[in-house]
This record gives C-alpha cells, sequence and structure tokens, in this order.
C-alpha cells in the first residue's frame, strides 16, 4: 500500500490557488484511479485507488498548510506505513512554472507543510514531488503569491504540470522513486 499527500488549503477562497496544486494532482488522481468516494478520515479527504495493481491511498490534509503532519502522521500511523511509501506532492515557488523536482528526501526547503510533515514523522525520509509555481514576482510577498490565482496564461502550463505530477505519481506507485525521478524531473515545457 503506498499513500499520496497532496498538500493546499482548505475553503472556498483557496480553491485554484498556487498553494492547492497538490490537491488540483489529488483531484486528477482521484479521476483517473479512485474507486472510493471520499471519505472524511485523518483530518482530510481520503480516496483509495487502484494503480497498476498498486493499492495507493490519496490523502488531502484539512488541517491547512502549515499543520499537515497531522493528517500525514494520522494516516501513516493507521496504516502502518514507512516513510518510503508515502509521496508528499506540494508547490514550490523556488522552481519556475513547468518544473518539477522529485526527491526521496532532504529538507523542506521553506514549504511549511513539507516542515510540519518531517517534523511530526520525526524525520525528512519520505519522497516528495515539488510543482514549480514561481518565480515570486518582485516586491510581492511570498505568502500573497503562493495564495493566489494562476493567471489566465498560465493555465496551460499549470495543466501540464498537474498532468506531468499524475503521471509521475503513478510511476512512483509502481515502479519506485528511482524511475519516478529518471523520468520526471525537471522542466515540462515544450
Amino acid at each position: 500500500m503506498k499513500l499520496v499527500v497532496g498538500l493546499g488549503n482548505p475553503g472556498r477562497k483557496y480553491t485554484e490557488t498556487r498553494h492547492n496544486i497538490g490537491w488540483m494532482v489529488l483531484a486528477e488522481l482521484k479521476q483517473r484511479y479512485g474507486n472510493t468516494q471520499t471519505k472524511e478520515k485523518f483530518h482530510g479527504e481520503l480516496v483509495e485507488a487502484e494503480i497498476g495493481g498498486e493499492q495507493v491511498l490519496l490523502l488531502a490534509p484539512h488541517t491547512f498548510m502549515n499543520l499537515s503532519g497531522q493528517s500525514v502522521l494520522a494516516a501513516r500511523d493507521f496504516y502502518k506505513l514507512s516513510e518510503d511509501e508515502l509521496l508528499v506532492v506540494c508547490d514550490d515557488f523556488s522552481l519556475p512554472l513547468g518544473k518539477q523536482r522529485i526527491r526521496p528526501s532532504g529538507s523542506s526547503g521553506g514549504q511549511k507543510g513539507l516542515a510540519d510533515i518531517a517534523r511530526r514523522l520525526g524525520n525528512d525520509q519520505f519522497p516528495r514531488l515539488r510543482m514549480g509555481i514561481g518565480p515570486v514576482p518582485e516586491n510581492w510577498d511570498p505568502a500573497g503569491f503562493v495564495l493566489g490565482k494562476f493567471a489566465k496564461e498560465e493555465r496551460d502550463e499549470v495543466n501540464m504540470l498537474v498532468t506531468a505530477a499524475c503521471d509521475a505519481a503513478a510511476v512512483w506507485a509502481v515502479e519506485g522513486i528511482d524511475v519516478c525521478m529518471n523520468q520526471f524531473n525537471g522542466d515540462l515545457t515544450p
């Protein structure tokens, strides 16, 4: 069993914001592979899926970004998963739009959802897929930027990024982190 966690913030005002791109990926994964209705569980929404014969849980924490670890810890402990059976999908404003970075472990890089997950799990040894939403324009507050919506002219790139992230998550679930990194790290723009 694997667990894919998409980070975001609950509430209508956060729908389609840069910070919620992790939830956009989960919505696409649910559409492609989900085989159950959404359940309220682990301080979030949970959907069971099957990808290439692998049972995969899709979790969208509803604890707000900065407290995502509460939800992830509850799900990990309930299903008795190891860190390498967990993939966290999140935004990264230090990566330009159209890039993604997949790593087996590492620091939060300032992403507060990742930082809270690492703090609550007691380590940062879990795979993560960072999706580029940047760069932050000059004279913009980064918090305001990540809570803003994508511009109309960015929608095609965002859709391509979400599709690639779904493909990457599926490869991770079935073939593992090394194959996933080899196929999906980098620039996704044509």
